[in-house]
């Protein structure tokens, strides 16, 4: 059984929205990046208004979910990744987010 070791595993919520952030390295033939990962922005309760994630990464590969679509994207490495899911719900949101890799 291939192990896992958590890089960031949380969760915020404010002004009615919520952020969860979930990344394990791993040696699982799963994930041929390295990494599971769940990049998640939505409402509380409610509905996903953005979230990157590589659940299916060995049959579907990495993609980006909105309220309408599902989107395949390249991989560009976890912390690129980050940096741009930070910038896309900064701009979706009126709540101040504290961003942390733990």
């Amino acid at each position: 059984m291939a192990s896992y070791t958590t890089i960031a595993d949380w969760r915020d919520v404010r002004d009615g929205y919520v952020v969860a952030i979930t990344i394990r390295q791993t040696e699982h033939g799963e994930y041929p990046s390295g990494r599971d990962y769940s990049l998640h922005f939505g409402e509380v309760g409610g509905d996903t208004i953005l979230r990157y994630d590589n659940a299916h990464e060995r049959t579907k590969g990495h993609e980006r979910h909105t309220r309408d679509d599902v989107e395949y994207i390249d991989f560009p490495g976890m912390l690129e990744l980050y940096e741009r899911v930070t910038r896309e719900v900064d701009d979706r949101s009126s709540a101040s987010w504290e961003w942390s890799l733990e």
